[in-house]
């Protein structure tokens, strides 16, 4: 069964720290590009952090510096250290995880939630 699971959401003050977690199942996961999406109440679903294959990391300005993404192939999952976090961090998080073979496919977890309280 192909799922992603995503773990490590929950409520922090301004200035913590938290780590998320995706634990990816039934599919070569070493072949997939990896990010983590957010969307907050009212706004579109945003790209936050990606990871390539060969590990090349890309982030959204508003997190670089704050956040970092890794993976790890060897337990099939991917990270996302949130430090400094703000309220405007409060959102639903996504994990994403795609190729391409001719065409994109993506794949999603069902979102964890990060508030961030003031």
């Amino acid at each position: 069964q192909v799922q992603l699971v995503e773990r490590g959401g929950g409520l922090v003050q301004a200035g913590g720290s938290l780590r998320l977690s995706c634990t990816a199942s039934g599919i070569i996961f070493s072949t997939y590009s990896l990010g983590w999406y957010r969307q907050a109440p009212g706004k579109q679903r945003e790209s936050v952090a990606e990871i390539t294959t060969t590990s090349v990391t890309n982030y959204a300005g508003s997190v670089k510096g704050r956040f970092t993404i890794s993976r790890d192939n060897a337990k099939n999952t991917v990270y996302l250290q949130m430090n400094g976090l703000k309220p405007e961090d409060t959102a639903v998080y996504y994990c994403n995880a795609n190729r391409f073979l001719g065409v994109r496919s993506d794949l999603w977890g069902q979102g964890t939630q990060v508030t961030v309280s003031s």
